[in-house]
C-alpha cells in the first residue's frame, strides 16, 4: 500500500476538527444552521490555512444525503465521493492553467445543467486572481444570477488583484495564519496519533519554520520523521532546517553579559563551521531580544513557563535601555550584511558592536601600554569603567575649586575625599616640586582612571560644586585664596595632601544638589538617622536599576532593624518583574551603613515626594532659571528687538 503524505492524511473532514479558523466555521455554519446560503463565497489567505479544505467541507454539507446541515455525516456516498475527489457535481477549477475566457465559457455552460447525483454543483475555482480580465466579465453575469442549484467558492492567495466587480458579488472571508501555538499543539496530536517520538522542542522550530502554514507544517513534519528515522528530536530538526538552534542565541546573550569577547566570536566560529545563515541569525537574535526585553515590561505575555525561565537570566542581566538598543545594532547589523566583505565579517562586527556598547565597559578598553601611563600600572588591573549615563557613577569631587575639579578631571586626576580646613581651599602639593600659586598646577600627567572618575567630554560645571567650599561657619571660600597642587599616589596618580587642623567635608557621593538635605553630616550613617533618603541614595553610591528602583521609593518608616520604603503604583515593575532588586538593594544599604538591615517594599501611593520627583522639580526650576537668565542677558535681548527672534526654551540647558 502507498504511503499517503501527513497533510493528505490529517485533512480534517468536518468544521469541528478545523483548526485556526473559528470565525469562518462560526459564519458557515450559522448560515448552514438557518438557511441562508449565499451562492458565492470568496476564501483568501496564503497557502496552506484550510482553502481548499473548507470548500470541500462546505460542499459536503450542502450535497449530504442527511440534509442541508452544518455537520455532514462523513459516511454517505456523496461525502465519501467528495472527500475521495470524485463527486461528479463538485468541480474544482485551477485557475492558473485554465484562466482564458474559452475555459471559462466552458465551465458557465455545464452550469445550467442540473445536478448528476447531488443537490447542488459547486465549482470551486482556485488561485481565481489568475483569470484574465475577459474571464473575468464573462463571469460576471452567471456569478451574480447564477441558477438556484448552482453554488461558486473562489480562492485567492492575492485578492487585490481581483476585480471589484466580482469582490461585490461575493461573501469574502480572510482565513488567517496559524498560530505558533496551534501548530504545536496540532503536530502533538498528530505524532502521538501516529506513536512516533518526538522532543517539543522540535515542533516549536518546524513552527516557526512553517511561517503560518499548517501544509508546510505537516511537509516539514513528514521531512523531519524521514530525517530522524522515525523520531522528531530538536538537534536533528536544526540540523535539517539549517536554522540557528536557541542554544547560539543565549550563549551570545550569556557572553555578552560576561564581557566574553572570546566566547561571542567562538559563537560566529561554530555557525560559520556549520554553514548556518548569519542573517536569520540576527533575524533569530533580534527576535530573542524582544522576548526579553517582553518579560521585562509584560510578564505574562510569556506563556511558557520553561521558556520564561530561561528568559529570566537575560532579563536579570540587561537594562531595559540597553536591550533597546541591543535590539537596533541587530536589525542594523542585518541590513549591512550584503554590504560586509563577507557575511561572517558583517555578523562578527555586529557582535563586537554589541559588546562595545554593553552596560558595563571591559577595564582595557582604549588604554595605553604600561610604559605609555607614567606609572599608571597594568591595564588588566584597572576598574571597569562606569556607564557614563548612571547618575550614581558621575563624580562629585569635594574640596577642590570648580577650576581644579575641572581640570583634574580633564588630566585623568585621581579625586577622593579630602580633608579641609574651615576657612580656606584644601591644599594639595605635588612630591616632585614645591607649592606653586599657579591653578596649573592641577593639570596632573597621564594615570589611571578610578572607579568614579568620567571622560573629559562629560566634564561637571563649576556650579555642581558649589556646595563643596564653603567654610565651617557657612562663609564662602575664595578658591583663590590657598593655591592648589599636588602628591603622586601609589600608582602615579594624584591624591590630595591633608593640612593640619583639616576637618573632614562631607562625602563626595552627596551631590550639590543635596547640600540642603545633607547638612553638615554627609556620611550615610547621619543621613540615615535623620531620615533622609535622597541624600542616603547618593551617599550609599547606587547604581542601576538599584538606584533606579530607589530613586521611585519614599522613605515609608524605620523601626526594629526594618527600613520601610514604599514604591508608587506606576513604578511597581521595577520591584516586582525582579524582586532580587530588593535583596540587591539591602546587601548595598547595609554596606554602606555599616551594620544589618532589614527592608520591606510595599506599592502604593506615595504620600511626599521620591526623590526622582524631587530630581525632577529641581531640574525644571534650573531650567526656568536659565531661561530666565538668559531673557535678561542684554545681548540676547539685542538680538531678539533687532533681528526679531526668539528663544529656543526647550534647547536652554541648566549648567
Amino acid at each position: 500500500m502507498s504511503y499517503q503524505v501527513l497533510a493528505r492524511k490529517w485533512r480534517p473532514k468536518s468544521f469541528g476538527t478545523l483548526i485556526g479558523q473559528e470565525h469562518v466555521v462560526r459564519a458557515l455554519t450559522h448560515a448552514l444552521a438557518t438557511g441562508r446560503l449565499h451562492h458565492a463565497w470568496l476564501f483568501t489567505g496564503t497557502r496552506g490555512v484550510g482553502k481548499t479544505t473548507i470548500s470541500r467541507i462546505l460542499a459536503k454539507a450542502l450535497n449530504c444525503e442527511t440534509g442541508v446541515t452544518a455537520e455532514p455525516c462523513g459516511v454517505c456516498d456523496a461525502c465519501r465521493a467528495i472527500d475521495a475527489d470524485r463527486f461528479p457535481d463538485y468541480v474544482e477549477m485551477d485557475a492558473a492553467s485554465n484562466r482564458g475566457v474559452d475555459d471559462m465559457a466552458a465551465l458557465l455552460d455545464k452550469a445550467v445543467y442540473a445536478p448528476v447525483q447531488g443537490r447542488y454543483k459547486v465549482y470551486m475555482i482556485d488561485e481565481v486572481h489568475m483569470l484574465t480580465g475577459h474571464a473575468f466579465n464573462a463571469m460576471l453575469k452567471t456569478l451574480e444570477e447564477p441558477p438556484e442549484h448552482v453554488k461558486f467558492i473562489l480562492a485567492t492567495t492575492d485578492p487585490q488583484k481581483i476585480p471589484v466587480t466580482v469582490l461585490s458579488r461575493c461573501l469574502q472571508f480572510n482565513l488567517k495564519q496559524m498560530s505558533p501555538g496551534a501548530i504545536v499543539d496540532h503536530l502533538s496530536h498528530i505524532l502521538q496519533a501516529e506513536a512516533v517520538p518526538f522532543e517539543a522542542g522540535a515542533l516549536r522550530h518546524l513552527a516557526k519554520a512553517a511561517s503560518g502554514s499548517m501544509r508546510d507544517a505537516l511537509s516539514l513534519l513528514d521531512q523531519a520523521i524521514a530525517h530522524g528515522a522515525g523520531r522528531v528530536e530538536e538537534a536533528q530538526v536544526v540540523n535539517m532546517l539549517g536554522t540557528v538552534g536557541d542554544d547560539h542565541l543565549h550563549a551570545v546573550l550569556a557572553a555578552l553579559a560576561a564581557g566574553e569577547v572570546a566566547e561571542l566570536l567562538a559563537v560566529a566560529d561554530d555557525m560559520e563551521a556549520r554553514s548556518l545563515s548569519f542573517d536569520a541569525a540576527l533575524q533569530a537574535l533580534a527576535s530573542l531580544l524582544h522576548r526579553v526585553a517582553l518579560l521585562q515590561f509584560a510578564p505574562t505575555a510569556i506563556a511558557d513557563e520553561r521558556e520564561r525561565a530561561r528568559l529570566a537570566l537575560h532579563a536579570a542581566a540587561f537594562d531595559a535601555e540597553f536591550l533597546q538598543l541591543a535590539y537596533q545594532i541587530a536589525i542594523h547589523g542585518r541590513d549591512e550584511l550584503p554590504l560586509a566583505p563577507d557575511e561572517y565579517t558583517g555578523f562578527s562586527m555586529t557582535l563586537l558592536r554589541l559588546h562595545a556598547f554593553r552596560p558595563l565597559q571591559p577595564p582595557a578598553l582604549g588604554g595605553l601600554p604600561d610604559g605609555d601611563r607614567g606609572g599608571a600600572g597594568r591595564a588588566d588591573a584597572l576598574p571597569a569603567a562606569p556607564r557614563p549615563s548612571s547618575p550614581s557613577r558621575r563624580p562629585e569631587p569635594a574640596g577642590l575649586p570648580p577650576s581644579t575639579a575641572a581640570a583634574a578631571l580633564r588630566g585623568g586626576g585621581a579625586l577622593t575625599e579630602v580633608p579641609a580646613a574651615p576657612v580656606a581651599a584644601p591644599q594639595v602639593v605635588a612630591a616632585d616640586e614645591p607649592a606653586s600659586p599657579t591653578p596649573a598646577a592641577s593639570a596632573a600627567p597621564s594615570r589611571a582612571p578610578v572607579e568614579h572618575d568620567i571622560p573629559p567630554w562629560e566634564e561637571l560645571p563649576p556650579e555642581a560644586f558649589a556646595d563643596q567650599y564653603e567654610g565651617a561657619g557657612g562663609e564662602r571660600v575664595d578658591e583663590r585664596a590657598t593655591p592648589p597642587s599636588r602628591v603622586e599616589g601609589p600608582a602615579g596618580g594624584a591624591r590630595p595632601r591633608p593640612t593640619a587642623g583639616a576637618q573632614p567635608v562631607q562625602s563626595s557621593a552627596v551631590g550639590a544638589g543635596d547640600a540642603g538635605d545633607a547638612g553638615d553630616a554627609g556620611d550615610a550613617a547621619a543621613l540615615f538617622a535623620r531620615g533622609d533618603w535622597r541624600g542616603l541614595i547618593r551617599a550609599a553610591g547606587l547604581g542601576g536599576l538599584v538606584r533606579e528602583l530607589a530613586q521611585h521609593c519614599e522613605w515609608a518608616g524605620f523601626a526594629d532593624g526594618t527600613l520601610a520604603l514604599t514604591v508608587s503604583t506606576m513604578h511597581r515593575h521595577l520591584y516586582e518583574m525582579n524582586r532580587a532588586l530588593g535583596e540587591r538593594l539591602q546587601e548595598q544599604l547595609a554596606a554602606a551603613l555599616g551594620h544589618g538591615l532589614r527592608l520591606r517594599i510595599a506599592v502604593g501611593d506615595i504620600a511626599g515626594e521620591t526623590p526622582a520627583q524631587r530630581d525632577a522639580a529641581e531640574r525644571r526650576q534650573r531650567h526656568a532659571e536659565a531661561v530666565a537668565a538668559l531673557e535678561r542677558d542684554p545681548f540676547v535681548r539685542e538680538l531678539i528687538e533687532r533681528f526679531d527672534a526668539s528663544l529656543n526654551e526647550p534647547s536652554v540647558k541648566a549648567l
